[in-house]
């Protein structure tokens, strides 16, 4: 075989990793067809727009609300757990004693006390999507499904012919690559592009005892992202249409659905202002004492990078590697047991990321124009069981949001003295879903098409929630 071939088969094999990275495996063509450069479902009437782009941090497994941001220090014991309220920079909100750094930034932030669905539990697509699936978890790989917020950002409003507008880090959720903050019906090509990134431990971390959970290393990659020794931007763009031409000749129609999708490809491998997002030389020493050096933190740093560069929507997914790696007993959020002693471990964690998001996107001026989101699947049940953890509880729960055109210093809704259910103010997924929409400048009331030609309101009948929003 010639040195020459070689390289071309390296070069197309690096391609279709980057292709890969964009699809999820493979390239659909369902969804409406564009008129006059505007997606179809475009209801011609935009939101409120004070939002250029969206961070969304995804804890995932059920984050027990009423020990982070709905503490309720008069209620029982078996209630109201191990921890205390602490007051805020805002009079009158109190959150966890061990999120002190996110106390000073209520300013910022506006806390939904009382989300609530009926989707069932482990049932990621309601957060993503704002659709309330009612068979839970198992419906993940149903590309029937609706698209997540992202998809339908990239779907209505393109970052451009080499950025995509829709990025997930640091891994698919469950590390397996399920649909919920996938595109659904819309097709792959309005999926994310995933980063990956292998967990690490410190040396000499028990891996297997739950009750002290070991922190979870490592930085965020794009696979195939490096352009092979010798080949460079410009000899990549000259072989373009050897490497994908070849294969799409004499199929316009599908050449051209598949242009987009070929130039965010080469992006991928090309476009430097993607690549330096990625690069592991910018997680310093600083940027590890203010993120706290863990794999949520570096990768809430880099969404910071991508935002700055242009792209408009990234998940930071806390996930669980439960199952995919021997030997590692983390199951996320997941607290069935030892809930405090695991908080004691996480909270932390997210006060810091949260805090040094928030504090980097105010000093580079990006936080009045980018909408940050800290949500969860679901709740966590009002009483304590008898292995010191909370089951699952889809009736209450909590969301923060804070930057981009959010009142902050705001609560909205309340629970009963238990924590239990929405007194006042209740909102669903597709509530939240409705808000992000609006400040991106979408209309929550346009719509996309499934497979079967049907339009779906891209927030599945969601209200924006006025009362946290400037």
């Amino acid at each position: 075989m010639s040195e020459e071939l070689s390289r071309r088969q390296l070069l197309q094999r690096q391609l279709t990793g980057a292709v890969g990275a964009l699809s999820g495996g493979g390239l659909s063509l369902s969804g409406g067809a564009a008129v006059g450069g505007v997606p179809a479902g475009f209801s011609g009437r935009a939101g409120s727009g004070k939002a250029k782009s969206v961070i969304f941090l995804y804890l995932h497994g059920g984050a027990p609300s009423q020990d982070m941001f709905d503490l309720k220090p008069k209620a029982p014991r078996e209630i109201r757990g191990e921890f205390s309220p602490i007051a805020t920079n805002v009079p009158g909100i109190e959150i966890c004693e061990h999120l002190p750094r996110m106390a000073r930034w209520m300013h910022r932030s506006a806390i939904l006390r009382a989300v609530h669905h009926q989707a069932g539990c482990h049932n990621e697509i309601p957060s993503f999507t704002g659709y309330e699936s009612p068979s839970g978890m198992q419906e993940l790989t149903d590309n029937g499904l609706p698209p997540s917020m992202g998809a339908v950002c990239e779907y209505f409003k393109p970052a451009g012919r080499t950025l995509p507008a829709y990025v997930s880090l640091p891994n698919p959720l469950n590390v397996v690559g399920e649909t919920g903050p996938g595109a659904g019906f819309l097709g792959r090509r309005y999926a994310p592009l995933e980063s990956r990134a292998v967990p690490e431990f410190d040396a000499g971390a028990v891996l297997n005892q739950r009750p002290n959970p070991p922190v979870v290393r490592g930085i965020p990659r794009l696979e195939d992202s490096r352009l092979i020794d010798g080949v460079t931007s410009a000899r990549l763009a000259l072989r373009r249409g050897l490497l994908l031409g070849e294969g799409l000749r004499g199929a316009a129609p599908v050449q051209a659905e598949f242009s987009r999708f070929q130039e965010q490809a080469f992006g991928v491998l090309t476009a430097p202002e993607l690549r330096e997002c990625f690069d592991p030389g910018l997680i310093d020493a600083g940027v590890r004492e203010r993120y706290g050096n863990t794999l949520f933190g570096n990768s809430a740093f880099m969404a910071t990078k991508l935002i700055a560069a242009g792209v408009r929507f990234v998940n930071v997914i806390w996930t669980w590697y439960y199952g995919a790696y021997p030997g590692v007993a983390d199951y996320g959020w997941d607290t069935h047991e030892h809930n405090f002693s695991i908080l004691r471990s996480y909270l932390p964690q997210v006060d810091r990321v949260y805090s040094a998001l928030l504090e980097d996107l105010e000093r580079s001026g990006l936080l009045d124009e980018t909408l940050v989101v800290l949500t969860t699947d679901f709740g966590r049940t009002p009483g304590v069981n008898q292995t010191a953890g909370r089951d699952h509880w889809m009736h209450c729960y909590s969301t923060v949001l804070a930057g981009a055109g959010i009142r902050g210093g705001t609560v909205y809704g309340a629970s009963d003295a238990g924590a239990a259910w929405p007194v006042d103010g209740a909102v669903r997924p597709a509530d939240i879903c409705a808000t992000i929409y609006d400040q991106l400048g979408l209309d929550p009331d346009s719509y996309v098409y499934d497979q079967l030609n049907r339009p779906h309101k891209i927030a599945q009948g969601g209200t924006p929630i006025w009362s946290i929003l400037e």
